[in-house]
């Protein structure tokens, strides 16, 4: 891309109607400050925003970076209204982030989509396309298919054969769904996902592994993203089922037959043993390891790193290897950084009695 395709990209050349100061100010329900007719086309950083951008403003250690900021247009709290600052316009709002995101899709630049199958995709002859759906280039669709109306299947993607896609489903390219999964409507499965593959289940038998044939279901349920490179095993004998809205982050592994209750949060690098149990409304943080067979309550929240090893009761917080309530754990950490303290004394004291 050349300098200047770049530099009318930044400045507004993407198709976005630039939007007045004052018009923001309607739209979210803010308190104008200063000059109502200032020009937005782009939202960026307090810090990297040009005059012809949004920003926000919403905890006092960005007040340094809002006395700098050459943005045209910024949001703030009420707290932080009178900071000093020289953008031409401020909009005071009870949150400016939560506002932000409300006025981003005005700015954000859509994928080109082409509805229609390319020439170069695969359809089997027994797939079933519904309305508008979209088939990107290479792409692989084998028999007996369903996807439904307004359905997107990006580049090098492939669906495996008995496969059912709801509504506005969204693979992107490279990634995969194995034979006989079952997805609703409005799920996002982003590049080199791979859903549905027979999960980690040997028999050990004098011979050596016999591998356990799994005849469950990988079942997504609406509404429900999986993020890059992340991988969900389909059942042996149950289902591994992921429930409605929950968001898994890249490079996550769920193993079979799992279930995971309804908007759930799983952040990257997040592994699941077999057969757990995720209850409504669990946050998981990154690198937590998952034991098989386990519950994790409804509403708990999992530390990032913690590795699991029993059932979490609903409501709370764990954290730490082998996790426990996260104070225990803090407890525990902190007792361990005291035990150093304590330690040297008697190394001095042993030191002494061995010259003498």
């Amino acid at each position: 891309m050349t300098s200047e395709s770049l530099s009318a990209r930044r400045d507004g050349g993407d198709g976005h109607q630039p939007i007045t100061a004052a018009a923001v100010a309607a739209e979210i329900g803010g308190r104008l400050i200063g000059d109502p007719d200032v020009l937005v086309r782009g939202v960026a950083p307090l810090d990297r925003a040009e005059p012809y951008e949004l920003s926000f403003l919403a905890h006092a250690r960005y007040v340094p970076w809002f006395e700098r900021t050459r943005a045209g247009v910024v949001l703030v709290s009420a707290a932080l209204a009178d900071s000093v600052g020289a953008p031409g316009a401020r909009i005071v709002v009870d949150r400016p982030m939560d506002a932000l995101v409300s006025l981003l899709p005005r700015f954000h630049r859509g994928e080109p989509r082409a509805v229609g199958v390319h020439p170069t995709a695969i359809v089997a002859a027994s797939a079933r396309l519904g309305e508008r759906v979209t088939v990107d280039a290479y792409a692989v669709i084998h028999d007996d298919v369903t996807i439904g109306d307004d359905c997107w299947i990006g580049a090098h993607a492939v669906i495996g054969a008995g496969c059912s896609l709801g509504r506005s489903v969204r693979v992107q390219s490279a990634a995969v769904l194995y034979p006989f999964v079952d997805v609703g409507d409005r799920v996002l499965l982003h590049s080199g996902a791979r859903v549905g593959r027979e999960g980690f289940g040997f028999l050990p038998t004098k011979s050596g592994p016999q591998r356990i044939p799994h005849v469950g279901r990988c079942v997504l349920e609406q509404d429900v993203e999986v993020g890059a490179n992340s991988c969900i095993d389909r059942g042996s004998i149950d289902d591994t089922i992921i429930g409605a809205g929950t968001k898994i982050d890249n490079l996550v592994h769920i193993a079979h037959n799992v279930r995971i209750g309804r908007m759930c949060f799983i952040i990257a690098q997040v592994g699941i043993a077999g057969s757990a149990r995720i209850e409504d409304g669990v946050q998981i943080g990154g690198q937590a390891g998952i034991g098989g067979h386990l519950t994790i309550g409804s509403r708990a929240s999992i530390g990032g790193q913690a590795g699991v090893f029993g059932d979490v009761p609903s409501g709370e917080t764990w954290s730490g290897y082998p996790a426990r309530p996260h104070k225990d754990a803090l407890r525990g950490q902190a007792a361990l950084f005291r035990l150093a303290r304590l330690i040297r004394p008697l190394e001095k004291l042993l030191a002494r009695g061995d010259e003498s």
